[in-house]
């Protein structure tokens, strides 16, 4: 197996899963400050790890398998916790939607990918524009520091959904002539 730092940023950021959610669970008043900043430090490695093995030119194999892979696990234990704590139709359900839209675009990704037209499917500046709602959102949530953090977390996590709607038809139109054909 390949090891350098944007791997180990990477591997990082699994590591963080559990202590994210020790920290959202404790019973003290710094608990949502502290989980919020232990999911925004798994945000900031995302960003980061990608951009060094572009920079550094340390991409593999390994790197491109495991990153989306954190991401993604971290991304919805954070949901998940946030529909449990919230117990909200309003939060519950666009990150439902969020989950199941991680889940259709891996399944499109690897079917893609199958008939060797992974690029068809690939990162596009839409989804940028939702994690980055997202993580933003998630952040806000976790933390509660105010009502007007709260709403506006809710505001840009219903921003995210919508992207998150728009992404999902245009990597599916992008792939609808793979699809359909029989």
């Amino acid at each position: 197996m390949p090891f350098n730092l944007p791997i180990a940023l990477t591997l990082f950021r699994v590591i963080l899963l559990p202590v994210f959610i020790v920290f959202f669970y404790l019973p003290y008043s710094w608990a949502p400050f502290a989980s919020a900043f232990v999911f925004w430090l798994a945000a900031i490695t995302d960003a980061l790890d990608g951009y060094l093995a572009r920079k550094l030119h340390q991409s593999t194999r390994f790197g491109a398998f495991l990153d989306p892979v954190a991401d993604k696990i971290m991304v919805a234990a954070a949901l998940v916790l946030l529909v449990e704590d919230y117990a909200s139709v309003w939060l519950t359900i666009p990150a439902l939607f969020m989950i199941g839209r991680e889940i259709v675009i891996s399944a499109l990704r690897e079917w893609m990918a199958e008939l060797g037209k992974r690029g068809v499917v690939a990162v596009s500046w839409i989804g940028k524009y939702k994690t980055a709602a997202q993580m933003l959102a998630i952040i806000g949530l976790l933390w509660r520091q105010s009502d007007w953090m709260v709403q506006l977390s809710y505001g840009l996590l219903y921003i995210a959904a919508i992207l998150t709607f728009w992404s999902m038809l245009s990597y599916i139109m992008s792939a609808w002539k793979d699809l359909t054909a029989e």
